[in-house]
């Protein structure tokens, strides 16, 4: 994946979880993503600044102010293009890969091995 890919899926797979748990802190972002804590905020603040995302303050408890992250209508469009996009990507890449796993099994065929099918 080059880089505008991988941001890309970023923004995607940040979209998807802010769209089922707006009230997660950027804590709980980065451990459901499996991102750091820093990678997490760079990419909520890409949002944000794209007008993707609403940032909406809440009380979280007794003293502690928390954020509700919600999608904005252009946030929910480009949240489907993305995932359309990202969905072609893989697609192809699908398609490489089983082109390839052919390629090597008549490969190993052709030296006298064996391998099976659905391996």
């Amino acid at each position: 994946m080059n880089d505008e890919t991988t941001s890309a899926a970023g923004h995607l797979d940040l979209l998807r979880l802010l769209e089922q748990h707006p009230e997660y802190s950027q804590r709980q972002l980065s451990v459901e993503l499996g991102v750091s804590l820093g990678k997490t905020h760079y990419l909520l603040k890409a949002l944000l600044a794209k007008g993707w995302v609403k940032a909406k303050n809440f009380q979280r408890s007794d003293r502690k102010l928390g954020y509700l992250y919600v999608l904005t209508p252009s946030g929910v469009r480009r949240r489907i293009e993305l995932t359309k996009s990202f969905l072609d990507f893989k697609e192809r890449e699908y398609e490489m890969l089983k082109s390839q796993i052919q390629q090597l099994r008549q490969e190993v065929a052709a030296n006298g091995g064996e391998i099976s099918p659905d391996n």
